[in-house]
């Protein structure tokens, strides 16, 4: 960094003498010259230079004046001044000291001499402000330090070579009991007073022991330090000897912190993280935990132990129509019955949002699980009381044997839980063991997953067509695409077998977007036989419920390159409930690309006629639930022809599914239906065997 360039005003009333001294002094400074006395001061004021050179003989104010002027104004005192004078006699000098003159320069005018005088005085100016510039930074830095030593968050304790404390800080002091003034000169095994938490024994001050290693030290483990006033604070950290430059060790320093909070969240969160914070209850992971124990005690004792998973039946619409405050409260309630069902014996714990655990250990026989399963399903029975109304609630219970039907504690609370719903299904308020029936229904399950998580990773989901027809003329309009799965022995799966497993584990997503690819490339090849044809895909409600389907769904349309118009979607009653405003704001997208929307299963489900005004929708299907009772019941019947007359006034066009005869085919088309589908007409076909037959052929209207 360069030095800053030093300044100099000149004051004098001769032309000839400013020119001489300018002369002099600009290759050494920047320049200012004043002629008239009178404006000097606030020159000088102004420009706050380096060195004045004052002429003494000027007229209106003399060289004297002006330099008292500068020297009683603060901002200009300081400034040093050099007399230019032509009078040699003892009395002029002594009023120019008096003032504050450093130093004179005798005319006539020697350049040479002028330039040296002023070179050494802007040296000693630049000397003496780098000095202050020096001064000030070691000024600030030891405040800084200072502040920091005071301000900082733990505790600093230094001492001298002898053991007695220098320098104390106020947390130090704090924590300690003791003043700065009653801990200096103290040694500091008096002034802390550190002990060991378990044994309450003393303990070395680490700063006197790093006096005697010479080297830094930490804290003993588990110390505190017990103050002046009797407080106790648990404390760590370390101390280091303090060594100048020689080598010498001068003392030692030590910087310590109080963790006793950190100690102590430490504790609470070591309970949180085992315990349900609700209840109070051990949670999942402690009881896995004490599952392991039992597991490996019952393999030395040949004792059962028994798991009962405990969940509270229809607890989602009781928590979602009342509020999660009124869920808090029966969770709260049922936890303490079943507390107090099992006492001391069994270790209860929370694992779910409505799930408990029950753990039994050394049990006689599956007899014993019975009667504490039974026990809990009558605690769970008792009424609730919930502003003043009872709420009656039950408990579906699943039960796994340990060795019987399971060999570690995670299998344990995968067949307590499939017990649980066998319980769910045989109506609730019941429990289950876990079985071999289950085990196999258990098998039969993780089979069906690995098979479709490689259909879905080989993309070999096959695609069946069923088309459907006009009741006018009875030509095919287009077709309904359905997802199947064939094994390599031929064997096709059919999709009430994987859809419900794909909605559970998330495979729904994948699965979907295969189906609609496989689809629009179906239409495509249609297109590139010069056919237009219309197939509609099914849409689940997880698939309706992601943000970015409409996006998803309009690259599937731009890479195949299809219309948008050839592309129907078919969605539940169900899925439009599922998040109101957002699955309107994705079919509104659907329809603006031009894609139909079609009401899947109409009347199955639970919406409101005011909600699905609301939705851009094109299409009503009537479910085959109803149309193949229609011919047999009045009752489906008249459903059939409320739904078509609804469906008719709605301006919708109606698609009948599950037509199986000919009697159903001629009540549809005499009530109104535009389109029908079913095995009446045509079961549905592999994707190559439609072509064949209805594109190929050109059949397709």
């Amino acid at each position: 960094m360069e030095a800053e360039t030093q300044k100099v005003v000149i004051i004098d009333d001769e032309p000839t003498t400013l020119l001489l001294l300018e002369s002099a002094v600009e290759s050494l400074a920047d320049v200012v010259t004043v002629s008239q006395s009178v404006n000097a001061f606030s020159i000088v004021k102004a420009q706050q230079p380096d060195l004045v050179i004052l002429d003494i003989s000027m007229p209106v104010l003399s060289g004297f004046e002006v330099c008292k002027q500068l020297k009683a104004c603060p901002s200009t005192a300081s400034i040093p001044v050099i007399f230019v004078t032509s009078h040699s006699d003892s009395d002029n000098e002594h009023s120019a000291l008096s003032l504050g003159a450093i130093d004179f320069i005798s005319k006539p005018i020697d350049v040479e001499m002028c330039r040296m005088r002023v070179k050494n005085h802007l040296t000693l100016q630049s000397q003496k402000a780098l000095l202050k510039k020096v001064n000030q930074e070691l000024e600030a830095e030891k405040k800084q330090l200072a502040i920091t030593l005071k301000s900082i968050a733990d505790g600093v304790i230094s001492i001298n070579a002898a053991g007695d404390i220098t320098f104390i800080n106020p947390v130090a002091q704090r924590l300690t009991g003791y003043s700065a003034e009653d801990a200096a000169g103290r040694p500091i095994d008096e002034i802390m007073n550190l002990r060991d938490a378990s044994s309450h024994e003393p303990l070395l001050n680490p700063a006197l022991y790093a006096l005697e290693v010479k080297r830094p030290v930490a804290m003993s483990y588990n110390a505190t330090l017990v103050s002046r006033h009797k407080q106790i604070f648990r404390v760590e950290d370390s101390a280091s000897p303090i060594i100048d430059e020689e080598g010498n060790i001068n003392g030692a320093v030590m910087v310590f912190q109080d963790v006793s909070e950190a100690v102590e969240m430490a504790v609470k969160m070591t309970h949180l993280t085992n315990h349900d914070q609700l209840t109070g209850l051990p949670n999942r992971v402690l009881l896995h935990d004490r599952v392991v124990q039992a597991i490996a005690r019952s393999f030395t004792s040949r004792q059962s132990i028994a798991l009962l998973l405990i969940d509270i039946d229809n607890f989602k619409y009781l928590n979602d129509s009342l509020g999660h405050q009124i869920g808090d409260f029966v969770i709260s309630v049922i936890a303490k019955r079943l507390s107090d069902t099992l006492g001391q014996n069994a270790t209860l714990a929370r694992v779910g949002g409505d799930e408990f655990a029950c753990l039994l250990s050394d049990i006689g026989s599956g007899y014993s699980a019975d009667s504490i399963a039974m026990a809990c399903l009558q605690a769970g029975r008792k009424p609730i009381e919930i502003d003043d109304k009872a709420h009656q609630l039950s408990l579906s219970i699943g039960i796994s044997l340990y060795p019987q039907d399971a060999v570690n504690a995670e299998e344990m609370m995968r067949h307590a839980d499939s017990a649980m719903y066998r319980s769910k299904s045989k109506g609730k308020d019941t429990f289950s063991f876990f079985s071999k029936d289950l085990q196999h229904a258990m098998h039969h399950r993780v089979e069906m997953e690995i098979k479709l998580r490689q259909a879905i990773e080989n993309n070999s989901l096959a695609i069946y067509l069923q088309p459907k027809y006009d009741f006018n003329n009875k030509e095919i309009t287009g077709a309904e695409s359905l997802v199947r799965i064939v094994e390599e022995n031929g064997n096709v799966i059919g999709p009430d077998e994987f859809i419900p497993l794909a909605e559970e584990t998330g495979l729904i997503h994948q699965l979907g977007r295969q189906v609609l690819q496989k689809s629009c490339e179906f239409i495509a090849r249609c297109n590139n036989e010069h056919q237009d044809v219309k197939v509609a895909v099914n849409v689940a409600a997880k698939q309706l419920a992601n943000p970015g389907f409409a996006d998803e769904v309009a690259e599937i349309i731009r890479s195949t390159g299809i219309e948008a118009s050839s592309l129907e979607l078919e969605v539940t009653e169900s899925a439009l409930m599922h998040d109101f405003e957002q699955t309107r704001d994705i079919l509104i997208a659907l329809t603006s690309l031009g894609i139909t929307i079609a009401l899947d299963d109409f009347g199955t489900g639970y919406s409101s006629l005011s909600y699905l005004r609301q939705f851009p929708l094109h299409v009503l299907k009537i479910d085959r639930s109803f149309v193949i009772d229609m011919d047999k019941e009045q009752q489906a019947h008249d459903i059939v022809t409320a739904i078509v007359h609804l469906a008719l006034s709605l301006g919708l066009t109606i698609v009948a599914e599950g037509i199986e005869t000919q009697s159903h085919f001629n009540s549809l088309k005499a009530l109104g239906c535009h389109l029908g589908q079913g095995y009446f007409m045509c079961r549905p076909l592999a994707m190559n065997d439609f072509f064949i037959q209805f594109i190929s052929n050109e059949e397709v209207v």
